[in-house]
């Protein structure tokens, strides 16, 4: 059973490609890891994080919060097992960022390293072969650079490499996929005095993965990678000087088109069988066309269109900016996907430490992360450097 069930991951059935059965016209990327939330910050919140607090793992969510950032530098680890409730062991997204205040003026650079092992599969040329193992993973490595543009709105750019080993194929034709891609983002946060302290208005986005399509045969066929649109906003609200709460919202978008599409060749909105594209139109749409495409392809035309735009809202109280509880809840539309779940985390910070934990609660069966824990552990260079001088 696990090898089977490792086979048909690594073929591409995954937590951004699957839906349940009727599910109506899902959009399908390569390396879908990419958009996986990974780390139990953002994670504990329903998957919110264009807009919150500057952290250590900002790169994922919206780099441009780096040059906001309170320390001059900082750096974080996330582990997220996988598939953990079907009794797998060998799933799992690691993730380390982090990054270092130049000055104000200078900017601030920042890069991380994602790694996702789909386990081992135990594969046979044939019935009666020796088996063999192979180890499929997806990688990537960013470099950043983000700075303050006003005194309260940042923006950054990340470019990322792209490395995606599927390699249960066996045959000659098969090749590990390259890709190139960036992200643009920016962060704006307003200071509001009220009658309980200094509260706080935040905006967000992050347009990412802007970049190339990724193959496995040298070009035969091209797949898309997640290109995403990611808009949020937030709200500090200070109880007194120990206590504090943090709301925030977003949407998300996949900028790539489906193929299943009201750019297919004879397409007819009446006759369904006329709605799929060919694979060779599919493989000659760029990037960039594909960008374009995606906000009017749907061949149920707007209603449909509006379907593709997924919601999350996420809720952090703080005590003394030590203790950290956290709720969140993501939706997506049955026929894009299906992926409901609520969240809910907690955190510790001591001095220089940070240790957070997360926990989803699927409300659909296509969710791999379903009552997985995740953690993650960051470190504030500043809180390391004040430790040092006390000894």
């Amino acid at each position: 059973m696990k090898k089977i069930l490792l086979v048909v991951i690594v073929s591409g059935v995954s937590l951004f490609m699957s839906a349940q059965e009727g599910s109506y016209n899902v959009i399908q990327t390569a390396v879908p890891a990419l958009n996986i939330a990974p780390d139990a910050v953002g994670g504990g919140m329903g998957d919110v994080g264009v807009a919150t607090n500057p952290d250590e793992h900002a790169q994922y969510w919206n780099s441009s919060k780096y040059a906001q950032a309170k320390s001059s530098a900082g750096f974080a680890f996330s582990f997220t097992p996988w598939l953990r409730s079907l009794g797998v062991d060998d799933i799992y997204l690691g993730y380390l960022s982090g990054y270092y205040k130049i000055s104000d003026m200078a900017g601030t650079v920042s890069a991380s390293l994602r790694y996702f092992s789909l386990g081992e599969v135990v594969l046979r040329e044939a019935p009666e072969s020796i088996p063999y193992g192979v180890n499929p993973y997806e990688m990537t490595f960013d470099l950043g650079y983000s700075r303050l543009l006003t005194e309260n709105f940042s923006m950054g750019v990340v470019l990322r490499f792209i490395a995606s080993d599927l390699s249960a194929r066996t045959d000659e034709n098969y090749y590990t996929g390259y890709g190139f891609t960036a992200d643009i983002n920016g962060f704006y946060q307003l200071p509001i005095d009220i009658a309980t302290g200094e509260s706080k208005f935040t905006l967000g986005f992050n347009l990412s993965n802007i970049g190339t399509k990724i193959s496995y045969d040298k070009g035969e066929n091209s797949n898309f990678l997640p290109t995403n649109l990611k808009f949020g906003l937030g709200y500090f609200i200070p109880f007194d000087d120990y206590n504090r709460l943090m709301i925030s919202a977003e949407v998300n978008k996949y900028l790539v088109p489906t193929i299943q599409s009201r750019f297919a060749e004879g397409f007819d909105e009446n006759n369904p069988e006329t709605w799929t594209m060919s694979n060779e139109q599919y493989n000659n749409i760029s990037s960039l066309q594909g960008i374009g495409m995606s906000f009017c392809d749907a061949p149920g035309g707007f209603a449909e269109e509006m379907k593709e735009i997924n919601w999350a809202v996420g809720l952090e109280y703080a005590y003394n900016e030590q203790f950290f509880g956290r709720v969140g809840y993501y939706n997506e539309s049955y026929d894009k996907g299906n992926r409901k779940y609520f969240t809910v985390g907690a955190g510790f910070k001591l001095s220089a430490f940070k240790l957070d934990v997360g926990y989803v609660i699927s409300l659909a069966q296509s969710n791999p992360l379903d009552q997985t824990l995740r953690f993650s552990l960051g470190f504030d260079i500043d809180g390391l450097k004040a430790l040092a001088d006390r000894e």
